[in-house]
């Protein structure tokens, strides 16, 4: 029989429901070399057995890990393009058989399992925070959510998506929290590194957003806004007076003075005699 890798792969993901790594495989050749040598050498001192040697494939020598590696990148290939009941996954642990999310339900209801867990709003916003800015303290997150974030917190350390990672070096020494493995297994992701990048929750600028919510708000004045700046009471000039007007007096002399111009023109109505 000759040997296949990919099937032999496939065959090997399918016998056991945890996650392998690419060194696990490999030392599965690695035996199975050294197995097939020794039974070689028995036969040949005449001292093995020739059907245990015929039961064995043909062997493979020895495969490395970037074989396997090739060789696992298409499996996972034609599990997608012939939409094959079960997808090829790479998490933090190794590799991994799963079914396609498409017969999810029916494997729920056969197994009597409880439906997946499902994230608040709330939730999934301090999750996002924890893992592009990790490790992160309580009172960071609040900042940037502007909301007390204790009952969302608290949800995701019990579904162990996040953990304490230690204490920062700041006054009090609060807590930092980071993301667990549990995470990248929920999110489909081998590492953290392979989260979308996201400008908006990058570290520098979250701290220059946190430096202009903590300054004072700046004041809008005239010039802002295109106008000419109004002098304060304390900027006026010193020598500059200002007199106070009775106005109903200058109204008075100003009603006599329009009526005394009145009186002084000629009548040109009045016709000369003759």
């Amino acid at each position: 029989m000759d040997f296949n890798l990919k099937k032999t792969l496939e065959a090997l993901l399918l016998s056991t429901a945890e996650a392998i790594t690419l060194k696990d495989i490999v030392k599965v050749f690695v035996r199975y070399h050294q197995e097939m040598t020794e039974a070689n050498e028995s036969l040949a001192a005449g001292q093995g057995d020739t059907e245990d040697l015929l039961t064995m494939p043909a062997g493979p020598g020895l495969v490395t890990q970037a074989q396997v590696k090739e060789a696992l990148t298409s499996l996972s290939k034609e599990a997608e393009l012939e939409d094959k009941a079960y997808r090829l996954l790479e998490g933090p642990n190794g590799y991994q058989i799963v079914t396609a999310p498409q017969f999810a339900e029916f494997v729920r209801l056969l197994r009597g399992a409880p439906r997946p867990m499902r994230l608040s709003p709330a939730a999934l916003e301090t999750l996002s925070i924890i893992a592009y800015r990790q490790p992160v303290t309580r009172a960071e997150m609040e900042a940037i959510r502007g909301v007390s974030v204790d009952s969302a917190l608290h949800k995701l350390i019990e579904l162990e998506l996040v953990l304490v990672t230690g204490r920062a070096e700041l006054p009090g020494r609060p807590i930092q929290y980071g993301t667990t493995d549990k995470f990248l297994e929920f999110t489909g992701i081998r590492e953290l590194s392979a989260l979308p990048a996201s400008d908006v929750l990058s570290n520098h600028q979250i701290d220059e957003w946190m430096r202009r919510s903590e300054a004072e708000p700046e004041v809008i004045s005239d010039e802002h806004v295109g106008l000419s700046k109004e002098p304060k009471s304390d900027e006026l000039p010193l020598d500059e007076k200002f007199v106070e007007l009775d106005w109903q007096k200058e109204n008075v002399e100003s009603d006599a003075a329009s009526e005394s111009e009145l009186l002084s023109q000629p009548d040109l109505g009045e016709k000369p005699s003759l």
